[in-house]
């Protein structure tokens, strides 16, 4: 593996420029166990010019009082809970905080249907276990634990899609900052600094609800998608640009103009009218998140890189959008072609995408 890259490496790495200019810019108190300052971090998350001349690149392009507020019940005794629709980047605000806050994001707990209590609390070594009993070198630490142990951050993402039982495990864990271990006849108690940051998905309510006992431990922040068109393409350019130096797609980065094609698709459909508000339209069964946008235009550079002249133009765009839009092949497909119909050919600027679009098969009936 000498010499070979990773295809992502966590925030804190990525970023280890940036973390090191601030921490040593940063001369305002510090929590216990944390790398910089809250207004450090908030600043990190936005991105800035520091004094000595240093450019911090912004993580995230929204609310900055909905940043702050996160960052502050992180130096409280309550965890937080980042909520939103898809693609509103919780999981990425929730790695960068991480990464800020204590400099290590790969604590992590993924939320699925299967997951365990054990990927919470603990688990065991059964070699160890069955050759020595409970022990502690037969003890094998959740990334929750060894937060508590360390005095960091632990990430859980999809906290709803856990079973109900799963997510009562974190109950204690919130409330008392302590894990009983009642097989080694002890408990952990968290280190100052330890927290967690989880992240639910708003089309999740339902299957698997938090408690209330669950949600009081929590302070809720919602993440709304972006506010206005601008911002969303600045986003979709900042990270298909990213993602196509990270992949060293030999293409160039993709004209504002393709990407502000995607994104206004997008909204429109979202939001069940073009934006002059004239038509009205169906809207989709998919989210058609801001991420589905970035990954239709670094599917756009790929194709125009190994396939095309390396300009992402109409054609590389069209069965991108076919497939982001169009998950239900009846009803979804419909909606779809209306579309095409009645506003990608009324434009005369998008003719060559309505052409490109109209081309690509969908599986509709």
């Amino acid at each position: 593996m000498d010499g070979i890259g990773v295809l992502r490496a966590p925030a804190e790495q990525q970023y280890a420029a940036e973390l090191a200019a601030l921490a040593a810019a940063d001369d305002r108190p510090r929590p216990p166990n944390w790398r910089l300052s809250p207004q450090a971090v908030v600043t990190y998350v936005l991105g800035g010019t520091l004094p000595d001349g240093t450019v911090l690149a912004p993580k995230y392009v929204g609310d900055r009082r909905l940043v702050e507020i996160a960052v502050a019940t992180l130096v409280t005794d309550r965890a937080l809970l980042l909520v939103g629709v898809p693609g509103t980047a919780k999981s990425w605000l929730s790695e960068h905080l991480a990464a800020a806050v204590s400099g290590d994001s790969t604590l992590m707990v993924q939320g699925t249907a299967g997951t365990s209590e054990e990927s919470v609390r603990y688990g065991w070594n059964y070699a160890r276990l069955i050759a020595e009993g409970p022990s502690e070198a037969a003890l094998v630490p959740s990334p929750v634990l060894r937060a508590m142990r360390t005095g960091a951050v632990a990430r859980v993402e999809e906290l709803t899609r856990m079973p109900a039982e799963v997510q009562d495990s974190f109950i204690t864990i919130l409330s008392e900052k302590a894990l009983p271990v009642p097989e080694l006849g002890q408990q952990v108690q968290a280190v100052p600094g330890f927290t967690v940051i989880a992240t639910a998905n708003d089309r999740d309510r339902g299957v698997n609800q938090m408690s209330s006992a669950l949600a009081r431990r929590f302070n809720t922040v919602v993440l709304p998608p972006p506010a206005t068109e601008d911002a969303e393409v600045a986003i979709v350019s900042a990270r298909a640009a990213q993602l196509g130096r990270a992949l060293e797609l030999p293409a160039e980065p993709p004209a504002l103009d393709e990407v502000r094609r995607v994104v206004r698709i997008f909204r429109e459909l979202r939001n069940g009218s073009t934006v002059d508000g004239r038509t009205q339209l169906k809207r989709p069964s998919g989210s058609l998140s801001t991420a589905e946008a970035i990954s239709v235009v670094t599917g756009g550079m790929a194709l125009a890189a190994h396939f095309g002249d390396g300009r992402i133009g109409a054609d590389e765009l069209a069965a991108g959008l076919a497939g982001a839009v169009v998950r239900d092949r009846v009803s979804d497909d419909a909606a779809w072609r209306e579309y095409l119909e009645t506003v990608v050919r009324e434009r005369a600027e998008w003719r060559d995408l309505y052409q490109a679009c109209r081309d690509v098969p969908t599986g509709g009936a």
